[in-house]
């Protein structure tokens, strides 16, 4: 007698007769002759008592055809088969149909997922056929049952699914010392440790390019003035060593003697020490730009990940207060500023400006100069980014001013937003330390399920009562914290997976990166240290979500902000209570929606309809984010969003929009930092206008440009930032984001400073 079935997906659940019934009858139905009960019954009645305890869903289905064949009904047996076949070749077709878009390459939100990687080259096509079919077998076999489910309704989207199999975490911050000091082995042949800038240069570029094909996220040098300054002055004593080869003199007194600054300056009547010295310098500065030129080309042409795409990385720096720390910052800025290649902006790696007063930030302070280039940089090349140290959650109490290794103590971010800094089971670093996986809950679904429950009066003028927002509210909370529950429960899931993975699988990130991996055997599973990693519980459309609950987004109404801060106030507390109840470092992440932006909202405009202020775009809002059609002043987006990034530890970021060039007006990038600085902001940056030739390469801020005034193309692109990070050409952007893209807003006028509008 069978009691349990085996469905296709491995999944094992209860015998039901009525499933095979309703097969039988299906096909009787398309017969001639119509249903026959009596047959019905008998079939299904024999093939329950005579198989086997447990039967796969082929084997009852193969019994059901056998049956009818052997019965005088042949012509329900034909309809069956034909039906079984058809279903057999549906099941197939959307597999079928999404191969072929790869193969035909077609621009859709398939080949679209990653605006990073080129899914029309061969590595891209392989990376998609890899991924599309690797999802559904996480779905079948390694989710649990209320994941599957979460999943498959639109509630909730695990990022990287596709590399859930492998067991890779997603980032780390670089802790590049170790690689520059003792070397590493990346496959055949080894990297001797780094003696010149060059080296260190090159060192950093292998480093995240290997271990990008051990993760399945970002890589990043949390401190890339503290690491490759040291190589400055061995660069500098390199090159007095061959002036004393030259001029036959010693300047070993020069050689640790110390300097104010690396600074090209002419020759012209300087003699003896004092010109070999200038000598030196000038060479070291030299030598210095081509690494930083170097590092930057590296990573913005080397394919070392999977699917021709070039290493998501970032670099932060600016507190070396020494004088090779400020060269290394400032050789990397003019790189950064003259552009590679014909002179276009560079993608990677994302630059990330750390700002702290006392050290880089007030007039008198040491390195406010470069500061002031980096506001520059920024306003001509997007980079770098602005991470405020100063805010009261950035802090570290053990950072001290006098500190040689105080970088240790200073919160590093990845370019697009990761932040990893706070950590119950060891230090409070970023170094050393990533992402473990994060997922992401549809709480603009969630409302909208509370507004088809909770039915208004006035729903169609915004105006609602009072009681009927309250219901909602109560309603959604209460659906919020069962999503949470789920998300926790599957972050721990695919926690205890990744823990059984082997020291030996990530040769790289487990013997010279990871916090604490050092100690490990490579037979040694890594569950001892990935602890120190974070799991993020993230959220998409926030402002979405407020308006199917209350009417209007937290951007125009002061109400719906109270609301929203609530809502995140609340995934914040849970997330401490899973921390203690899984033993976890959970944190709250303001999700980088990329793929994910028009994923749920198409979803969602098919079960719900076309809503006002909600489904009527391509795409929900980024996280916490006011709408970017929204027409405010920077200053008041920037009170909105300010107070969740203390919320959202897991990670977030700020920007505003600069109509035109903002090229020759830098002190616009000073005020945006100011105003961070002021509403306890964590990072932030600035996007303008900047228009690229797709066939030399040419570069220009104008309003319209529909020619290249270079070469007489017309195959122009707008270089613009999707996630916090920038993308060549916009034709890899996919659906959702080219509708955000057409629909951002400015929030400061051009030429203007004014940031109140």
């Amino acid at each position: 007698m069978i009691q349990t079935v085996v469905k296709r997906d491995g999944r094992i659940v209860g015998f039901n007769e009525q499933k095979i019934m309703a097969a039988i009858r299906k096909a009787m139905l398309h017969t001639e002759q119509g249903e026959d009960d009596r047959l019905l019954y008998q079939i299904t009645d024999h093939i329950a008592q005579r198989g086997d305890s447990q039967m796969t869903v082929e084997q009852i289905q193969d019994a059901v055809e056998l049956e009818l064949m052997n019965s005088s009904r042949k012509d329900v047996a034909q309809k069956y088969i034909a039906y079984r076949h058809q279903r057999s070749v549906a099941r197939k077709a959307k597999t079928r149909e999404v191969f072929l878009d790869i193969v035909n390459i077609k621009n859709n939100d398939v080949t679209r997922e990653n605006a990073n990687m080129n899914a029309d080259t061969p590595a891209g096509m392989m990376m998609k056929f890899a991924s599309e079919t690797t999802k559904p077998f996480v779905d079948d076999y390694l989710l649990s049952e209320d994941s599957r489910d979460a999943v498959e309704h639109n509630y909730l989207h695990i990022h990287d699914k596709d590399y859930y199999p492998t067991k890779s975490l997603t980032c780390v911050q670089h802790p590049l010392d170790n690689i520059l000091n003792c070397g590493f082995v990346a496959g055949h042949g080894a990297s001797r440790p780094a003696k010149r800038i060059e080296t260190a240069s090159v060192l950093a570029c292998i480093s995240m390019e290997c271990c990008q094909n051990e993760m399945h996220g970002g890589q990043a040098i949390p401190a890339f003035d503290f690491y490759l300054a040291p190589y400055v002055r061995l660069t500098y004593i390199e090159e007095l060593k061959a002036l004393e080869e030259l001029n036959g003199e010693s300047y070993k007194d020069l050689y640790d003697e110390p300097l104010m600054d690396y600074l090209k300056k002419p020759l012209d009547g300087l003699k003896g020490k004092d010109r070999a010295q200038q000598h030196a310098v000038n060479k070291t500065v030299n030598r210095v730009h081509q690494a930083m030129e170097a590092f930057i080309h590296n990573m913005n042409t080397i394919h070392s990940r999977g699917g021709n795409q070039v290493v998501f990385s970032s670099i932060n720096y600016g507190t070396d207060t020494s004088a090779e720390g400020r060269c290394v910052m400032r050789e990397i800025l003019l790189s950064t500023y003259e552009g590679v290649g014909g002179g276009e902006t560079a993608i990677f790696p994302i630059q990330i400006w750390k700002k702290k007063r006392g050290v880089n930030y007030l007039p008198e302070d040491r390195n406010f100069d470069l500061y002031q280039l980096a506001c520059k940089v920024t306003a001509r090349r997007f980079f770098p980014n602005f991470l405020n140290l100063d805010a009261t959650y950035n802090q570290d109490s053990e950072w001290r001013a006098d500190d040689p290794k105080r970088y240790l103590h200073e919160v590093a971010t990845m370019g697009c937003r990761t932040r990893v800094f706070e950590n119950r089971f060891g230090p409070k670093t970023s170094i050393g330390r990533g992402n473990l996986s994060f997922s992401t809950i549809n709480i603009v679904k969630l409302a909208l399920e509370c507004r088809e429950e909770v039915k208004g009066e006035g729903e169609n003028n915004e105006i609602l009562s009072e009681e009927i927002k309250k219901k909602r509210t109560d309603l959604f909370f209460a659906k919020l914290d069962h999503m949470l529950e789920v998300t926790a429960k599957q972050l721990d899931d695919r926690y205890q997976f990744q823990k059984t993975a082997f020291t030996k699988q990530f040769p790289l990130l487990m013997k010279s990166l990871w916090i604490g991996a050092d100690k490990l055997g490579p037979n040694d599973t890594i569950e001892s240290v990935i602890n120190q990693g974070t799991l993020g519980i993230g959220f998409i459309g926030l402002a979405e979500c407020l308006v199917a609950l209350t009417g209007k987004h937290h951007g125009e109404s002061e109400e719906s902000q109270a609301l929203g801060l609530k809502i995140i106030s609340y995934m914040r507390e849970r997330v401490n209570e899973f921390c203690e109840q899984y033993h976890h470092n959970y944190s709250v992440l303001a999700t980088p929606a990329e793929g994910l932006s028009g994923k749920f909202t198409k979803k969602d405009r098919k079960q719900f309809g076309v809503i006002k202020g909600v489904t009527d775009r391509d795409y929900y809002t980024n996280s916490n984010h006011v709408p970017v059609y929204y027409k405010c002043s920077a200053r008041h987006k920037a009170e909105v969003e300010a107070p969740y990034h203390e919320m959202t530890r897991g990670g977030h970021i700020f920007y505003v929009e600069i109509d035109g060039d903002a090229t020759h007006n830098p002190q616009v990038i000073m005020s945006v930092v100011d105003m961070m600085d002021q509403l306890n902001m964590g990072y932030g940056s600035v996007n303008h206008n900047r228009n690229r030739c797709m066939d030399c390469g040419y570069e220009n801020a104008a309003d319209h440009l529909e020619k290249c005034p270079k070469c007489g193309s017309t195959n122009i692109d707008k270089l613009q930032r999707i996630t916090g990070y920038l993308v060549g050409t916009t034709d890899r952007w996919n659906s959702g984001k080219l509708a955000e893209l057409n629909d951002r807003v400015t929030h400061i006028d051009h030429g203007s400073q004014d940031l109140f509008g």
